[in-house]
Protein backbone atom coordinates (compact mmCIF):
# COMPACT_ATOMS: atom_id res chain seq x y z
CA UNK A 1 0.00 0.00 0.00
CA UNK A 2 1.27 3.03 -0.76
CA UNK A 3 1.00 6.46 0.61
CA UNK A 4 1.13 10.21 -0.79
CA UNK A 5 3.66 12.29 0.44
CA UNK A 6 2.86 14.98 3.29
CA UNK A 7 2.49 18.48 2.48
CA UNK A 8 5.01 20.73 3.87
CA UNK A 9 5.08 24.39 4.33
CA UNK A 10 8.39 25.91 3.82
CA UNK A 11 9.01 28.86 6.49
CA UNK A 12 8.53 31.53 4.32
CA UNK A 13 4.91 30.14 3.92
CA UNK A 14 4.00 29.62 7.45
CA UNK A 15 5.51 33.52 8.61
CA UNK A 16 3.15 35.17 6.71
CA UNK A 17 1.11 37.67 8.65
CA UNK A 18 -2.13 39.14 6.86
CA UNK A 19 -3.59 42.23 8.68
CA UNK A 20 -7.29 42.47 8.37
CA UNK A 21 -9.02 45.56 9.46
CA UNK A 22 -12.39 45.04 11.40
CA UNK A 23 -14.18 48.13 11.23
CA UNK A 24 -17.26 48.38 13.48
CA UNK A 25 -20.08 51.28 13.46
CA UNK A 26 -21.12 52.17 16.18
CA UNK A 27 -24.44 51.72 16.80
CA UNK A 28 -27.62 54.68 17.07
CA UNK A 29 -29.79 55.25 20.25
CA UNK A 30 -32.99 56.04 20.26
CA UNK A 31 -33.71 58.13 23.16
CA UNK A 32 -36.87 59.09 24.89
CA UNK A 33 -36.94 62.31 26.84
CA UNK A 34 -39.11 62.80 29.87
CA UNK A 35 -41.99 65.13 29.54
CA UNK A 36 -44.81 66.49 32.31
CA UNK A 37 -47.73 65.63 29.82
CA UNK A 38 -48.17 62.15 28.85
CA UNK A 39 -49.08 59.52 30.94
CA UNK A 40 -47.40 56.95 31.66
CA UNK A 41 -49.72 54.43 31.31
CA UNK A 42 -49.74 55.94 27.81
CA UNK A 43 -46.12 55.53 27.19
CA UNK A 44 -46.02 52.20 27.99
CA UNK A 45 -48.85 51.49 25.32
CA UNK A 46 -46.68 53.31 22.68
CA UNK A 47 -43.74 51.66 23.27
CA UNK A 48 -45.69 47.95 23.15
CA UNK A 49 -47.53 49.02 19.88
CA UNK A 50 -44.05 49.98 18.23
CA UNK A 51 -40.92 48.37 19.52
CA UNK A 52 -43.42 45.16 20.66
CA UNK A 53 -41.71 44.56 23.91
CA UNK A 54 -43.38 42.84 26.93
CA UNK A 55 -45.24 44.86 29.56
CA UNK A 56 -42.40 44.52 31.63
CA UNK A 57 -39.73 45.82 29.65
CA UNK A 58 -42.01 48.75 28.20
CA UNK A 59 -42.72 49.51 32.35
CA UNK A 60 -39.21 49.34 33.09
CA UNK A 61 -38.34 51.55 30.50
CA UNK A 62 -41.04 54.28 31.16
CA UNK A 63 -39.42 54.25 34.68
CA UNK A 64 -36.14 55.30 34.10
CA UNK A 65 -37.70 57.93 31.22
CA UNK A 66 -39.51 59.22 34.54
CA UNK A 67 -36.94 59.14 36.96
CA UNK A 68 -33.63 59.49 34.97
CA UNK A 69 -34.85 61.78 32.64
CA UNK A 70 -34.71 60.06 29.49
CA UNK A 71 -33.87 56.55 28.66
CA UNK A 72 -32.45 54.70 25.53
CA UNK A 73 -35.63 52.37 24.35
CA UNK A 74 -33.51 51.20 21.01
CA UNK A 75 -30.16 50.90 19.66
CA UNK A 76 -29.04 49.06 16.13
CA UNK A 77 -28.35 51.00 12.45
CA UNK A 78 -29.23 54.59 11.73
CA UNK A 79 -32.16 53.86 9.50
CA UNK A 80 -34.02 52.36 11.75
CA UNK A 81 -33.34 54.50 14.71
CA UNK A 82 -34.66 57.50 12.95
CA UNK A 83 -37.25 55.71 11.79
CA UNK A 84 -38.46 54.45 15.32
CA UNK A 85 -37.45 58.08 16.25
CA UNK A 86 -40.35 59.69 13.74
CA UNK A 87 -43.31 57.03 14.85
CA UNK A 88 -42.31 58.06 18.64
CA UNK A 89 -42.89 61.75 17.97
CA UNK A 90 -46.26 60.88 15.90
CA UNK A 91 -47.26 59.36 19.28
CA UNK A 92 -46.23 62.54 21.25
CA UNK A 93 -43.22 61.40 22.89
CA UNK A 94 -40.43 63.54 23.10
CA UNK A 95 -37.45 61.41 20.73
CA UNK A 96 -33.86 62.07 19.31
CA UNK A 97 -31.00 59.58 17.87
CA UNK A 98 -27.44 60.00 18.67
CA UNK A 99 -25.12 57.63 18.16
CA UNK A 100 -23.65 55.48 20.71
CA UNK A 101 -19.85 56.64 22.69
Amino acid sequence: MSRAPLLRLSSTESDVESEVAVITERPWNVIVWNDPVTPMTVVVVVFRRIFGYSNNKCTHLMLTVHHEGRAVVWSGKRERAESYCVKLQVAGLHSSVEQDA
